[in-house]
């Protein structure tokens, strides 16, 4: 089966938005078990979702930013909190989504989302 089309824009816009070293080495790293996951989110999340016309690019990392915190998903929360700064927003707006994420969602969430931010774009050091 051949790629579609939303394949090819979602990859587009993952590579835009995540980087496309930490992409490309994703799908390099990639067995064809974990293929299936990588194919589906590339056309599902990045080609239908990413790149519909509703939103603008920028307000999407922002409300990812603050789903991916309330919802506990640290690790991913590194990876996009580096696509927002990517893509033009600003550490103080990301500590300023934080600090609503744990009025909304409790300060352990808040806290563990500082951290793993912080690792994410300052590395280990406090």
């Amino acid at each position: 089966m051949s790629k579609s089309e939303l394949y090819s824009t979602g990859l587009n816009m993952r590579r835009e938005v995540l980087g496309r070293e930490y992409v490309d080495a994703g799908l390099a790293a990639s067995d064809d078990f974990m293929m299936g996951f990588q194919d589906a989110v590339t056309e599902l999340a990045w080609g239908y979702s990413w790149s519909r016309p509703g939103l603008d690019r920028r307000t999407r990392l922002v409300l990812t930013l603050g789903i991916l915190a309330g919802l506990g998903r640290y690790d991913e929360l590194g990876i996009y909190a580096q696509g927002a700064v990517r893509n033009g927003v600003t550490v103080d707006e990301i500590k300023e989504i934080l600090i609503h994420v744990a009025s909304y969602c409790g300060t352990p969430a808040g806290r563990q989302s500082f951290l793993a931010v912080h690792a994410a774009l300052f590395g280990d050091r406090d």
